[in-house]
């Protein structure tokens, strides 16, 4: 289609042509050879300029796949438009340089600033725990589980900006399961002793290809909703010997509408309205962490009877590190 003017050209000439010979009452019969002679050529040089034009496509096709790395391997070109549009692609190319470049800066400033307030304000939390811990009476222990929330949104905050930066510090290997879930149990045991649940979890000798910390995180925040969502009975952790780990809960459940959704960005669903300090961002994190480490996580609840997370962990396309 893009030579159309040009053909649309050529029966112009041929038809002036037939014309001025009409006019002056020469033979048509030339003006027939010639066309005819002129196809015949055409016909010939087609199928040629078809294969050249069809191997310049596959390189402007390669190019445009890595049109990031592969710009310099532009073809010379063939006219003035097209090294004006040349020029303009390296220009803006430049641009796009420059921007990410300053995103990149901008971004790995916040992610030190960030990181260093997380690590000055665990001191002065750890000076209010051990202050708390002076003096056994409800109202510290009421403080410490605030604070122990204090705790847990600021490690959410800085996973949020590793995880939503495309920051990758994963290190996997092979891990006992059992080591990564006791951390969990035992970091949130104070919690269930204070709310009087139960925790049944018996010891498993099962070995799995992921990342301590990020599976641990996983692990934390959905112990964290089942401690905050159930008020009587418990929760049990099981592994099945498919590596699929399981937390079921006692809890009031989840609404059969905000199931499909609850994994996503910023969505609180019926508990987190009426709980009112839901942020929405914590089982969102944890779908983004289990899919960077190839995990599976599916959710299964009935309103009033408990809900039940489950983190399949057997992965076979994972290489140790």
């Amino acid at each position: 289609m893009q030579y159309w003017m040009t053909a649309l050209m050529f029966v112009l000439y041929g038809g002036i042509f037939a014309a001025i010979f009409i006019l002056y009452e020469l033979e048509t019969e030339a003006v027939l050879y010639a066309a005819g002679l002129c196809g015949l050529f055409t016909v010939a040089v087609l199928p040629v300029r078809f294969v050249f034009y069809w191997k310049a496509y596959g390189r402007r096709q390669r190019i445009l796949r890595n049109v990031e790395i592969a710009l310099e391997e532009l073809p010379e070109p063939k006219s003035l438009a097209e090294e004006d549009y040349q020029e303009m692609l390296r220009k803006l190319k430049g641009s796009y340089d420059a921007n990410l470049t300053a995103w990149q800066n901008e971004r790995q400033e916040s992610m030190d600033y960030y990181t260093t307030w997380v690590h000055q304000i665990k001191t002065p939390i750890s000076v209010m725990r051990m202050t708390l811990q002076g003096e056994d009476t409800e109202e510290h222990r009421e403080l410490q589980a605030e604070l122990f929330r204090i705790e847990q949104y600021v490690e959410m905050a800085l996973n949020w900006i590793r995880l939503g930066g495309g920051v990758s510090d994963f290190v996997f290997r092979e891990c006992g399961l059992d080591g990564i879930i006791r951390q969990a149990v035992h970091k949130y045991a104070p919690q269930f002793i204070r709310k009087r649940l139960r925790l049944s979890y018996e010891p498993v000798d099962s070995i799995v290809l992921t990342d301590e910390k990020w599976l641990l995180f996983i692990i934390e925040q959905i112990l964290s909703n089942a401690v905050k969502y159930t008020r009587k009975g418990g929760v049990k952790i099981t592994v099945t010997q498919n590596k699929v780990l399981q937390i079921a809960d006692t809890g009031i459940g989840i609404a059969p509408e905000d199931v499909p959704r609850i994994f996503e960005k910023g969505f609180t669903g019926y508990n987190g309205r009426a709980d009112k300090k839901s942020t929405g961002l914590g089982l969102y994190l944890c779908s983004l962490t289990a899919d960077r480490l190839s995990h599976r996580i599916t959710v299964e609840s009935t309103v009033g009877k408990g809900t039940v997370f489950s983190l399949d962990l057997h992965r076979n396309a994972l290489e140790v590190e």
